[in-house]
């Protein structure tokens, strides 16, 4: 039973009026049955209802028309138990089943309504799913309201102006809304989300709005306001006593100058945080490797422990721990779920950390992440808090001792202003002290097969890092500069500086980029062709499904073969995808690697501070992974585009430039390359990283050791060669070519050989 109606007569009979799941409208004569007839083209019950002005029945079909049908038609057609008959015998039986009227509302109906007030005419109200219809009695529209919220129910409850209607609409926003017509009056707001409304009149109280909620909570409102009944009492006067007004005027002044003397935003629990999670990188590798499941074609893969401690001093419910490392590295596991933490208790966990993918990291670091639920007397339940550290991993992970190499494609030089360091103090675990050729040159073999070594000059305060692969240098360069930092202030000394001030490699740079969106423009065209395959695939099966449910057999016409040929080829193209797929992670690992080295060039180059850096670092790595939708190019471009027009722009005209609000793939990268060697050219030219547009706050920079900055006009109109080697020499350059001025560079730099 979908809906039943009460049905009065003038012949004072009552007539009960059921419709079925099945579309078959009952009718019952008080007690006894007397009729049911199926309605044409039935496929959802919808509402129903009864208009005694017309005398017939009308329903929302689920073709989204409402429908009229008469009684009178309904009784004389054809009945519905003799729906097996032949069809001789139906036309025998009856009249056939035909509607009155039909309106499409192009909606399914929530519920309809016919009403009949003294001030206005007799109306069919029809709530849809977004809009709400008035029809006269012949289907015309009287009028139609397009609602901006998902209604619930409705009510059309009295005629107060003649002529009109006024309707209650509420809402799943626990909203009720008063129209006249299609004019809005009222909206008021409701405890639940109404699925039922009426307008009562119970006892001396009339016009009282019942709502029903979906839980059966059954409420009696009404629209207004309580009196208020307060009356605010009589102030009496008295003298104002001046001094006691000073006394705590000063008294709150203190107070407020205490308060904004301490600065803790956080609450106190905070300054001792509730939740300490601690991890303990082990110095040494494990002596059984824990790596599973490795892609790294090496003899051994090394692993080191990692233990992880949670010490809590409140009540911790419900905390879990989630370990994160960049790919390709990994862990034996990643998530811990732990029991309620009581008050000064204590969880250890200790896990592994190994290379998995078949390519170098870019970063030697992870995060540990613990989220937790404190619970408060406002809040049982808890307030969700999250705890996190990070820890920094051994190089011996990734690399291990070998023989150095004198030739390599690739070489940099960072000086410092403190003499070598001998390897056998910073470098203790990868030097073996019985052998004394490793004190100033060293060599590590990276798992994935490639070399590189660290030289340092016995004569100049100079280190070079070479290697045949760019993104090599990146790790070796980095725990350089960090244990060079751990000696000297193990030693007291905070005047220890690196410099760079050779030329940024951007030409390998370069090609590193097109690289890496080479293969996503493959990325794309296997997407492109697997998209087509498959539509090939789906419309031959559909033709070989058509020719097997066939009852005549016909011949198959080498559908089959066509079928599995296409088949081989979704094969195929999926393989290839995937391949691709796997190359692109290793060359946006390796573009990562460079763009880190690329940053701490310039940093050292430009000496930047530390808010400096971490801009460079949000303007060219934005993005922890690359995907098809939001690649790295694109956005590093417009990072750096935005930097062009604001801190590192030459006039105000470049700021009024309005850069693209979206990202898309570009067709090339030469765009992207023109801009980061304007990027370098800038900076060079005295350009300072800030986050402030404004031109007058940007004082003139002036260059490493006091060189004066290079005028616009010399560098802007010089032509970038494409796959030249971008130079910006500093002051340590000048000095050195002016000390010796028959050497050139390279002869100088061999010099200062190690």
């Amino acid at each position: 039973m979908c809906i039943a109606f009460l049905v009065s007569f003038l012949q004072c009979r009552d007539l009960i009026c059921i419709q079925s799941m099945d579309g078959m409208l009952m009718l019952f004569e008080q007690e006894s049955y007397a009729f049911g007839r199926f309605l044409p083209g039935f496929l959802l019950p919808g509402p129903l209802t009864y208009s005694s002005r017309t005398d017939s029945f009308i329903t929302v079909s689920s073709c989204r028309q409402v429908e009229s049908y008469k009684y009178q038609v309904l009784a004389f057609a054809t009945d519905a138990d003799e729906r097996q008959e032949t069809e001789q015998q139906k036309l025998s039986s009856g009249k056939r089943l035909a509607v009155d009227w039909v309106l499409n509302i192009g909606e399914q109906a929530l519920d309809i309504c016919v009403v009949s007030f003294n001030q206005a005419i007799s109306s069919v109200f029809v709530l849809g799913e977004r809009n709400f219809f008035c029809l006269k009695d012949n289907g015309q529209i009287r009028f139609m309201k397009k609602l901006d919220y998902s209604p619930s129910c409705f009510i059309p409850y009295c005629s107060v102006k003649e002529g009109t209607i006024n309707t209650l609409v509420g809402n799943h926003n626990k909203m009720l809304n008063v129209y006249q017509d299609v004019t809005l009056k009222w909206a008021t707001q409701l405890p639940h989300v109404p699925i039922s409304v009426k307008v009562a009149n119970l006892q001396d109280l009339k016009g009282v709005i019942v709502t029903l909620s979906d839980n059966g909570h059954l409420q009696c409102s009404y629209l207004g306001t309580d009196p208020s009944l307060f009356q605010a009492p009589r102030v009496d006067s008295r003298e104002i006593n001046y001094e006691e007004f000073d006394a705590e005027m000063k008294e709150l002044q203190k107070i407020i100058k205490e308060a904004t003397k301490t600065q803790d935003i956080l609450p106190k629990s905070e300054k001792y945080r509730d939740l300490i999670v601690t991890a303990e990188v082990s110095p040494d590798l494990d002596a059984e490797s824990q790596a599973i499941d490795s892609e790294v074609k090496a003899e051994a893969i090394p692993s080191v422990t990692v233990k992880i401690t949670i010490q809590s001093r409140v009540t911790a419910q419900k905390p879990n721990l989630a370990v994160c490392v960049q790919a390709p590295l990994a862990v034996t596991c990643d998530q811990f779920v732990f029991d309620d933490l009581e008050p000064d208790s204590s969880e250890t966990v200790v896990l592994s950390v190994f290379l998995k993918g078949n390519c170098s990291p870019s970063e030697l670091e992870g995060n540990c992440m613990v989220s937790y639920n404190m619970p408060t007397e406002l809040n049982p339940e808890g307030i969700p808090k999250v705890a996190q550290c990070n820890f920094r991993l051994p190089l011996r992970l990734i690399c291990f001792p070998a023989q150095p190499s004198k030739a390599a494609n690739h070489k940099l030089t960072i000086d410092t202003n403190k003499p070598p360091i001998s390897f056998l103090t910073i470098f203790p675990d990868f030097v073996d002290p019985s052998e004394d050729d490793q004190a100033n040159v060293l060599g590590f073999q990276f798992l994935t097969g490639s070399k590189t070594t660290l030289l340092a000059s016995k004569t100049s305060q100079r280190y070079r890092i070479q290697s045949d692969q760019l993104e090599d240098l990146w790790l070796i360069t980095k725990e350089l500069t960090l244990r060079l930092e751990e000696h000297f202030k193990k030693q007291n000394c905070k005047d220890f500086a690196c410099t760079f001030s050779g030329s940024i490699p951007l030409q390998e740079y370069f090609e590193l980029i097109d690289r890496h969106f080479e293969l996503r423009l493959s990325a794309e065209k296997f997407q492109e062709l697997l998209s087509e395959r498959a539509v090939q695939f789906r419309a031959i099966e559909r033709r070989l499904l058509t020719r097997f449910k066939d009852k005549t057999p016909a011949p198959l016409q080498h559908l089959d073969t066509l079928l599995e040929g296409t088949f081989r080829e979704v094969i195929a193209l999926a393989d290839a995808a995937e391949e691709n797929q796997a190359n692109m992670f290793q060359a946006f690992t390796k573009l990562k690697s460079a763009t880190h080295l690329v940053i701490m060039l310039i940093s050292l180059w430009q000496k930047l501070s530390t808010d400096q850096v971490a801009i460079l670092e949000a303007t060219f790595l934005p993005l922890a992974e690359d995907t098809q939708e939001l690649g790295w190019e694109e956005t590093v471009d417009a990072a750096i585009s935005y930097l062009l027009r604001t801190c590192l722009s030459k006039s105000s005209k470049e700021q009024a430039l309005t850069l693209s609000s979206q990202l898309c793939m570009p067709k090339d990268t030469s765009r992207l390359k023109k801009n980061i060697t304007l990027f370098c050219d800038r900076l060079a030219k005295g350009g300072r990283l800030s986050l402030s547009t404004d031109l007058t706050t940007q004082q003139a920079a002036v260059m490493a050791g006091g060189c004066t900055t290079i005028p616009e006009s010399d560098l802007e109109e010089r032509m970038v060669i494409p796959g030249s080697t971008a130079t910006f020499p500093s002051h340590g350059q000048i000095a050195k070519q002016k000390s010796q001025p028959g050497l050139s560079e390279d002869a100088a730099e061999e010099t200062e050989k190690p």
